[in-house]
């Protein structure tokens, strides 16, 4: 497999400064000066001041990159420190993009950062693409991810994504538009979002902090090789990092035959669903705020009160009073014989997603009267209990 065309033409000249800058980049062969042009012609979107985003913005800003948008309409808060470093401990409850800025000018003042304030939509997604030659996507839902990928078919631009959880990493290059017949994109790896629940966010099943930056680092290391027309891309391969193993390997990705055109965007909440139809349905009339479950636990039959996240969580906070049966247990039927019968029974989890699927395995199961706290016990340490630590 042979490089890719370089995606960037140079700019005519780099300044006295920017040679002395970029002086380790100039004497390596593949890069030199021509390549040094190229990357600060460059125009390059990253998706999020996020886990990926933070160590992909600061390095592409040190390396050159002339001009770098940032999409992200989220504040710093204290648990995005432990991954973020952009970020600071002054930096809490400012705009992420702002945050995000200030450091990357900091390292190269010779950049220019644009900043996107915004959710990214299908009314929006295609036309700002078309800004910029190259997009960087290390969002961590399947909604946006599908999004990007749709968009920059459509705008004909190709992307890097990245992807973490707990000790894993994944990298990849898509491009539809793709030269010599190598086009391919993010569907022909995940033609269908997998089911609602399957895949936890890092904020429900956690991300080893140092791992992003292994990640993001590939990330920018692909965008330097796609705008420079160096090395052999991801394009039509996946890499996978186990940080517990210390492996890197790389699956093949081919063209899926039955794969549609993408023609248009798409309602990509309702293509992925968040929560399944069935436990949508389930939800419906079994849904407690925290005031009501707080009320029902303070009366003379309380319900038993099941506790449906994972151990670790559990050792984090919990609810007094509450029992821990992971919703695993719930929807392979494991746990039933160890659920009463002779009173309700309130589920709860982080933000209401898996006590919602639990819910529906009860519903089927014929625990009639079960409930669930909506917006788990998120909702229930910012409603009643303000004092209790949080993830």
């Amino acid at each position: 497999m042979s490089s890719l065309p370089p995606l960037v033409a140079p700019v005519a000249e780099l300044s006295r400064d920017e040679v002395a800058r970029y002086s380790r980049h100039l004497i390596i062969p593949n890069i030199g000066m021509t390549g040094q042009k190229r990357l600060k012609n460059a125009k390059v979107l990253v998706m999020g001041a996020g886990g990926l985003g933070v160590p992909t913005l600061m390095y592409l800003a040190a390396a050159g990159v002339g001009t770098i948008g940032i999409v992200d309409f989220d504040v710093v808060e204290t648990s995005n420190l432990q991954r973020q470093i952009i970020h600071g401990v002054h930096d809490v409850g400012r705009l992420k993009i702002e945050s995000a800025r200030d450091s990357m000018l900091e390292i190269n003042p010779h950049i220019n950062v644009r900043l996107h304030n915004l959710r990214l939509e299908p009314e929006n997604a295609v036309d700002l693409f078309k800004q910029y030659d190259l997009i960087l996507d290390g969002t961590d839902n399947f909604a946006t991810r599908y999004l990007v990928n749709d968009a920059a078919i459509l705008a004909g631009k190709p992307y890097v994504w990245g992807s973490i959880y707990r000790f894993e990493g994944q990298v990849s290059v898509f491009w539809e538009a793709a030269p010599d017949g190598r086009g391919i994109n993010y569907r022909d790896l995940y033609p269908q979002a997998p089911p609602p629940g399957m895949v936890p966010s890092c904020s429900e099943g956690g991300v080893l902090g140092i791992l992003c930056s292994s990640i993001g680092s590939i990330m920018g290391t692909e965008a330097i090789k796609l705008i420079c027309g160096i090395g052999e891309p991801l394009l039509g391969r996946l890499m996978v990092y186990n940080a517990l193993d210390m492996t890197y390997r790389t699956v093949q990705v081919r063209k899926d035959p039955a794969g549609a055109a993408v023609t248009a965007l798409i309602d990509y909440d309702e293509f992925c669903g968040v929560v399944s139809d069935e436990a949508t349905a389930a939800a419906v009339g079994s849904t407690l705020t925290p005031a009501e479950v707080e009320a029902a636990l303070r009366s003379e039959t309380p319900p038993a009160l099941i506790d449906v996240r994972e151990p670790v969580e559990f050792e984090i906070n919990k609810i007094d009073g509450a029992v821990l049966i992971p919703s695993g247990e719930i929807t392979s039927g494991r746990a039933l014989g160890d659920l009463p019968h002779d009173r309700p029974i309130i589920l709860y989890c982080k933000t209401g997603i898996r006590s919602a699927e639990a819910l529906a395995s009860l519903k089927r199961s014929g625990f009639g009267d079960a409930t669930h706290l909506q917006g788990g016990i998120a909702a229930w340490a910012a409603q009643v209990d303000p004092t209790m630590p949080m993830y």
